[in-house]
């Protein structure tokens, strides 16, 4: 027993579904609630195994309605194929628990309303997980995309701030299209929130993936030189780096041939030596 619980992963409700949970008791919605619950649980699941699977350093679970987190230590270090194949094992369990539900209908386990109910929510919350919102499953996909083909501090300042204008434009659709209703309104306040925070910390964000660099846990499948002029800050020298690309850095000075450095030396000279401010051609020129 107390080996299988050491697979187990620790789970977390986000104060936000203890809102969702009173609003379901004092409007009679609390079948509800539970089917989409195990729903999104189921899905989580899949994350975490695929994680697990890929040994990633998992912290734990969070649940929140219709979606949930899974947190983990790995910060855009990891090969950009095994984030999709994370990301994508969460959207795969609904294809299983149609499957599920079909078979449960054919033997007639349980009642057409509870098997129609979770039908229904099935497809909701996959096709909510799809909206290209961060931290969504759409959203992640589409900043793996946009990862591939930008610097990594560029990718994640896009995402960020598409995922706000697309949030906000759900808003308006809800208020002005759709029917109004409580709980739509509520998740699209969470996302939007959500972003706002992850604006808010775009700075340690970036930090934190270049310190992961430093460290040398980050994988690297090509090299990709950067060329910057000698007055570059080594923050300006940062903000080119991509996933998966080891950058050899060459610096040109119009009064000395160009010289070129390895990236780890930056990184050194940045959070070792904590020369923050400086040019790259005054570090290395010493």
């Amino acid at each position: 027993m107390t080996r299988l619980l050491k697979y187990l992963p620790s789970i977390h409700i986000h104060p936000i579904l203890i809102v969702f949970i009173f609003i379901s008791y004092i409007t009679g919605t609390f079948v509800e609630l539970i089917v989409i619950l195990l729903i999104v649980l189921i899905h989580e699941i899949g994350h975490y195994a695929m994680a697990t699977y890929l040994k990633w350093r998992i912290r734990s679970i969070v649940l929140w309605v219709f979606g949930g987190v899974l947190d983990t230590d790995e910060h855009g270090n990891r090969p950009i194929r095994e984030e999709i194949l994370v990301t994508v094992a969460g959207p795969i369990q609904h294809v299983f628990i149609y499957v599920f539900l079909f078979l449960l209908s054919s033997i007639q386990l349980l009642p057409t309303s509870i098997v129609e109910l979770a039908l229904y929510y099935n497809t909701i919350i996959l096709l909510f997980n799809l909206l290209p919102v961060w931290p969504l499953d759409g959203g992640k996909l589409l900043f793996l995309f946009v990862s591939r083909n930008l610097p990594y501090k560029k990718a994640y300042h896009f995402i960020i701030l598409f995922s706000i204008v697309v949030s906000i434009i759900l808003l308006i659709v809800q208020f002005f299209v759709l029917p109004f209703t409580l709980s739509a309104f509520l998740i699209m306040i969470f996302l939007l929130s959500e972003n706002r925070k992850e604006w808010k910390q775009r700075y340690y964000v970036f930090i934190r993936f270049l310190l992961k660099r430093y460290e040398g846990s980050t994988t690297f499948q090509n090299v990709y030189p950067i060329t910057v002029p000698y007055e570059s800050t080594l923050m300006d020298v940062f903000s080119r780096f991509r996933r998966e690309m080891k950058h050899p850095i060459y610096i040109e000075n119009s009064k000395a041939p160009r010289t070129m450095i390895d990236e780890n030396d930056c990184l050194h000279h940045f959070f070792h030596e904590n020369q923050h401010n400086q040019t790259i051609g005054d570090v290395f020129s010493r």
